[in-house]
């Protein structure tokens, strides 16, 4: 079945159909980027987070998936979408039934938002490990075994581009309505220019004057959300999970989407050039590739490590992976089930730094010793920065080190780059993964760095990912212009600012009653300079959903709880025992439902340039109140193991927060004639 075979009421016949009336595009572009900008004041990542927006944001993504359903007539219930890049959703393709998939991308509607809506019949989707791995594709993770999420999480590899989904599914609806070809730019039309300039009221501002501006103009920013105490504003304390949008940086994408097709290729060519500038990987000697995120990228650079067929003796050394157990799932199962390539784990210490002298002896003793055989380190693999720690590990040293021993070091930058000065060429990076959704620029768009050579450019493979992600124009303009607001701000700056911040919230939180913090508590360690703004924590008398849950529908707070999809750091700062976590993997194949409502898990804030004292006053107010009421007996017994609560009470504030999400969501979509069947 191809989308050309669909005759609904206006069909879609893709981006060469004739062209509509100026007057038309522009109220279809004004249209759709309305219903983007709404969902983006509340805009979360999805089915992780706690509080309203990432209520509201769940629930719009699914909703999506329900209008692509009916935009192509296929029933609910039997089939499911998939959002994918156009090159994953070909690879998933081909390994599903011939005819039991329908394929909705961006490309048909006429839109540069690179995203694919794959439906795929319920019964079709392929067992086993997906042609992706990586954060959200897992329920839990262990040593040794993996249970696997199933349709569609299992194929959404890492973040989703949600808002391109989103915006993909309004377009849809309003091709639909006005007809064929409403999105289409002809070459040389002025419409690019309308209604949207391309300065804006932040040009002429720098350092921190620029940073206390933009924190402002994070989209939703302030927003009232429903509590017990009545509407509050928002604290979003989850940007280690997905920060929200800056102005500029939603202005510089509905721009591109405007763009005809020659300018949306000089966006991508000039973002290219702010990303090397950004992270210190001269173009002449780095490649790039877009990806959707950063999960993406690993997976592209496991793949380029996968060997190749022999061509001499050198070329029977057998690649090894050296990890940490602190890494996210991004950077760990990607590398567990390439092909061909084996991994070996170093440890961590409490505050979440690896063991240097360990990682050189595992260096000395595969690559210079040659003590495990035809086994080579080739690539040392390690996150920038914790994403449950808030650990920056010394990425000089690390380089330094793992050249000297003939490997090369990849580093996970998602939790970082929007930090901390990345200097790739000084510090000895070969490969450096990024996404632009923990950037401020949550439209789909990351990428990967690595040094020429290293990856098989000009393989069938790597040019379709490179198209795949080019696709992603507005995306890409999105990146950039978050990346040209970071340098005019300065990452010193924004360094200074977080750790102030940081040190201030290690201080008050330490005098809430029964708190215990993970990584480095002292704000006025030596080693607190490698600390970034992620705090991870538990209550001893409340369960951690428990927590979240009261500090969203009491306090209008939106954290994230349990393993944050670094499970084995987090178990392991938890203290689980192998059984008990056998016995978890076990259960989740078994009672999936209740073992899940029970599995243990810590609570993390994590600061962002939106972020002040007022939302560290409001945090702190709540916790102290949570921790002084009263607890049931099994609860307490609950939390002192980590375990999550199963039950929690339906109160008032929960209802009201979820009749204002259903409200905000038919604003959405009930204005485009798809109300929730």
């Amino acid at each position: 079945m191809s989308l050309a075979s669909i005759t609904t009421d206006g069909a879609f016949p893709g981006p060469g159909a004739r062209a509509s009336r100026p007057d038309a595009r522009e109220e279809a572009f004004s249209e759709l980027e309305a219903g983007v900008l709404r969902a983006l004041g509340t805009y979360a990542n999805v089915h992780r987070g706690t509080g309203y927006n990432s209520l509201v944001t769940t629930r719009l993504y699914e909703r999506a998936r329900e209008v692509i359903l009916d935009v192509l007539s296929l029933e609910r219930g039997r089939f499911t979408v998939v959002f994918c890049t156009p090159e994953r959703a070909s690879r998933l393709k081909a390994v599903v039934k011939p005819g039991t998939s329908l394929a909705l991308s961006s490309r048909d509607i006429g839109l540069p938002l690179g995203i694919v809506a794959l439906a795929v019949r319920n019964d079709a989707f392929p067992p086993g490990v997906p042609c992706q791995t990586g954060g959200g594709t897992a329920k839990i993770v262990s040593r040794r075994s993996v249970v696997w999420e199933g349709a569609p999480d299992k194929f959404e590899a890492g973040t989703p581009a949600v808002m391109n989904a989103i915006a993909l599914a309004i377009a849809a609806r309003i091709v639909r309505r006005r007809g064929p070809g409403i999105f289409k730019t002809p070459d040389g039309s002025a419409l690019q220019k309308a209604r949207i300039p391309d300065r804006d009221e932040f040009d002429g501002w720098h350092g921190r004057d620029l940073l206390h501006l933009l924190g402002a103009s994070a989209i939703g920013r302030g927003r009232d959300v429903p509590t017990a105490n009545g509407s509050e504003p928002l604290v979003y304390l989850d940007n280690a999970a997905s920060t929200p949008a800056l102005w500029p940086v939603w202005r510089a994408a509905a721009r591109a989407l405007r763009r005809t097709e020659d300018e949306q290729r000089n966006i991508v060519a000039s973002v290219k050039g702010a990303c090397a500038r950004f992270f210190g990987a001269p173009l002449a000697r780095y490649d790039l590739i877009f990806t959707s995120n950063t999960t993406e990228a690993i997976n592209l650079a496991a793949k380029s490590l996968e060997p190749e067929p022999p061509r001499g003796p050198a070329s029977h050394f057998e690649p090894v992976v050296l990890n940490t157990i602190m890494e996210h799932n991004s950077n760990e199962l990607p590398w567990r089930f390439a092909k061909g390539v084996s991994m070996v784990r170093t440890p961590v210490d409490r505050d979440g730094f690896p063991d240097m002298p360990g990682m050189e002896r595992l260096l000395r003793e595969y690559n210079l010793d040659h003590a495990h055989g035809r086994r080579r380190i080739r690539i040392v693999a390690i996150s920038g920065e914790s994403n449950v720690l808030g650990t920056c590990p010394d990425l000089g040293a690390i380089g330094r080190i793992s050249h000297v021993y003939g490997a090369r070091v990849l580093v996970d930058a998602a939790q970082l780059a929007a930090h901390r000065k990345i200097d790739m060429e000084a510090d000895g990076i070969d490969y450096l993964a990024f996404s632009g959704h923990k950037m401020y620029a949550p439209f789909g768009a990351g990428g990967l760095l690595a040094r020429k050579g290293l990856l098989r450019t000009g393989s069938v493979e790597m040019e379709t990912a490179r198209a795949s992600g080019e696709e992603n124009a507005a995306g890409i303009a999105a990146l950039g212009a978050a990346i040209d607001l970071l340098e005019r701000v300065g990452m010193e700056v924004v360094r200074e600012e977080e750790q102030a911040l940081t040190r201030k919230s290690l201080r008050e939180l330490a005098a809430v009653p029964g708190i215990e913090i993970y990584g480095i508590k002292d704000p006025d360690s030596p080693r607190f300079e490698r600390r970034g703004g992620v705090i991870t924590f538990g209550l001893r008398r409340v369960p951690h959903n428990l927590v979240a849950e009261k500090l969203a529908g009491e306090g209008g707070i939106g954290v994230r709880n349990g393993c944050f999809c670094a499970h084995i750091l987090v178990k392991r700062l938890m203290g689980i025992p192998p059984v008990r976590e056998a016995l978890a993997d076990l259960g989740l194949r078994l009672a999936p439902r209740l073992t899940r409502a029970l599995l243990p898990g810590l609570v993390r804030v994590s600061f962002g340039i939106e972020n002040d004292e007022r939302d560290l006053g409001r945090l702190v107010i709540s916790l102290r109140k949570i921790a002084a009421e009263r607890v049931c007996l099994l609860d307490r017994l609950l939390a002192r193991t980590h375990n999550a609560t199963p039950v929690v009470a339906d109160t008032d504030a929960r209802r009201r927060m979820r009749a204002a999400a259903e409200r905000e969501v038919e604003h959405v979509w009930g204005r485009l004639g798809c109300r929730k069947h």
